[in-house]
């Protein structure tokens, strides 16, 4: 068996099953004019399906109006963007591969002065009324870049905006909905105790704090039915989360095995790596734990990806001892189309980034420049 062989044996993930254990993950590439999607992404990601991705999991996609500090983000809130979907979806089909839509919310990490965010006509929302720290904007002047939030009045609002965001994507032909719980985004500000001090069935105890997450993957499920999934990152610090460890694993554990008893598809778990941590004061922010040690044993249903920072190799060895069923590839995935062909063909990853060109607005490159033009293997 060779080392890697693990990592390309087919695999059952809610409905359809996928050729191997590598996915690519969401990967926020700034490239959507006026939040619609464009020929140019679809040629993206057609290149991904084409390159061996098993599942693709959208960019963070919004599901309303929000002032996110990514400029050029896509949303699923209205039929020209559905439209425009459809056909990133269909170039993926007809490449081989299945595409989830990651339904994001920023939630307190927007900015008010966002374009966006105007055309909203609301303000920033958050389960409390708590400003991040720090935060920089690429297209907003001033530090910090956070402000503080405006507390949802009524998050069942901002559940139905996710249950239409899935019926959008459902619209497009997506293969199913993947929740952005990670991040320091909303799900994980309801979840995590310094972000949502709310009284209310929405906050304080743990179970009130995974409550919005839980409601948001019920409607996703209504939607979808199996093919819904969820991505999460315990260890936090990004975006100004995290919890005392013991906190962490309580309100982990019981909202992962509440989430695995709904039937998903798939959770991923982003370990912690170091360079996405942040310090304040002097102390680093993360709550630094084994994320797959930790909850891997709360799964009797769901499959298991392990994301941040993992290579094939790793990987291999990690699916191979059973400890995940499968890996998400995220960085590597920019810069290597053909990412999966050539770990199965034992090449060389050595696509050399384009740094400045990760993101689209920095100058007046077109939108393929470090985006669609990086080579496959010969």
């Amino acid at each position: 068996m060779s080392s890697i062989s693990s990592l390309f044996t087919p695999l059952k993930v809610g409905s359809i099953t996928i050729r191997n254990r590598v996915l690519m993950s969401a990967l926020t590439r700034n490239r959507a004019i006026k939040t619609v999607p464009n020929d140019v992404m679809a040629e993206y990601y057609g290149q991904r399906a084409a390159g061996g991705a098993a599942l693709i999991a959208s960019e963070g996609t919004l599901v309303s109006r929000q002032g996110t500090e990514w400029p050029y983000a896509p949303g699923i809130w209205n039929k020209k963007q559905v439209a425009e979907w459809k056909k990133v979806v269909d170039t993926v089909h007809d490449n081989g591969s299945y595409i989830y839509a990651q339904l994001w919310h920023v939630g307190r990490v927007a900015h008010p002065d966002a374009p966006e965010q105007k055309l909203a006509g609301t303000p920033v929302y958050a389960p409390s009324a708590i400003a991040a720290r720090g935060g920089k904007f690429r297209h907003i002047p001033g530090l910090p870049g956070y402000v503080t939030p405006t507390a949802i009045e009524d998050p069942w609002i901002i559940v139905a905006e996710f249950k239409q965001a899935a019926i959008n994507a459902h619209e497009a032909g997506f293969d199913g909905v993947e929740l952005h719980g990670a991040n320091g985004y909303l799900v994980n500000q309801f979840l995590d105790s310094t972000a949502n001090k709310r009284t209310d069935q929405w906050g304080g105890s743990i179970e009130n704090r995974a409550r919005f997450g839980l409601e948001v993957l019920k409607v996703m499920i209504e939607v979808f039915g199996e093919n819904v999934a969820l991505k999460v990152n315990p260890a936090g610090g990004y975006n100004d989360v995290g919890m005392p460890l013991q906190e962490t694993l309580d309100t982990y554990t019981y909202f992962l095995s509440e989430a695995d008893k709904l039937g998903l598809a798939y959770v991923v778990l982003v370990r912690y790596v170091p360079m996405y941590d942040v310090e304040y004061d002097g102390k680093k922010r993360a709550t630094v734990h084994d994320v797959l040690e930790s909850y891997r044993p709360v799964f009797k249903n769901a499959k298991v990806f392990l994301n941040a920072a993992v290579t094939p190799e790793e990987g291999a060895e990690i699916v191979a001892a059973g400890k995940a069923d499968g890996i998400v590839i995220g960085f590597n995935w920019i810069t290597h189309p053909d990412l999966v062909k050539r770990v199965q063909n034992g090449r060389a990853l050595d696509n050399v980034p384009d740094i400045k060109h990760l993101q689209w607005g920095k100058d007046d490159s077109a939108l393929s420049v470090g985006y669609t033009d990086y080579p496959v293997a010969q």
